[in-house]
């Protein structure tokens, strides 16, 4: 039996919980797959400083596989193995840094081919970046591009604030 008091139709009740579960899906995976579990110190500074470290870690990585694999979240316990399995080498000939990787699973074609495009996304992301703009202005791309693969959100949208600014450029 189910009693409440909400407006929804039945069937999006049960869609209220899925986004539940998968909202408890994270703390799941912070605690069992990335050691937010606990810190064994009576020192509150390290405990908040390996805890802060955790987060961070986590929102980076779920970050860059949401940009590999922009159409389902991947968790740690899957995405790392598949990700990181790989022996990379790095080279400079003529200037120009190039990484190579070597792969060491079955899978490695399919990783590769994600890497690709999330390095491809970065090179044009660092082409359109003039050397004029800020480190502010890069990471407002890299967000609004984020903010557009996670809630399907659409171009963002830009207000005019000088309307005749630079003759109706910019």
């Amino acid at each position: 039996m189910l009693v409440t008091h909400l407006d929804h139709e039945i069937l999006s009740l049960g869609q209220l919980y899925r986004d539940r579960a998968d909202a408890e899906n994270a703390f799941d995976e912070l605690k069992n797959q990335w050691g937010w579990g606990g810190f064994t110190t009576h020192d509150l500074h390290r405990c908040q400083l390996s805890a802060r470290a955790v987060a961070l870690i986590y929102n980076w990585w779920s970050l860059f596989v949401r940009l590999a694999n922009p159409e389902a979240r991947r968790e740690a316990i899957t995405s790392r193995p598949w990700w990181i399995s790989s022996v990379g080498r790095r080279t400079e000939p003529a200037g120009q840094t190039t990484i190579t990787l070597t792969g060491l699973h079955a899978h490695f074609g399919k990783a590769k081919e994600a890497l690709t495009r999330v390095s491809a996304w970065l090179q044009a992301l660092a082409s359109r970046a003039a050397e004029q703009l800020s480190v502010t202005t890069v990471w407002n791309m890299c967000c609004d591009h984020l903010t557009q693969i996670l809630a399907d959100a659409g171009p963002p949208q830009y207000h005019r604030l000088l309307a005749n600014h630079a003759n109706g450029i910019g």
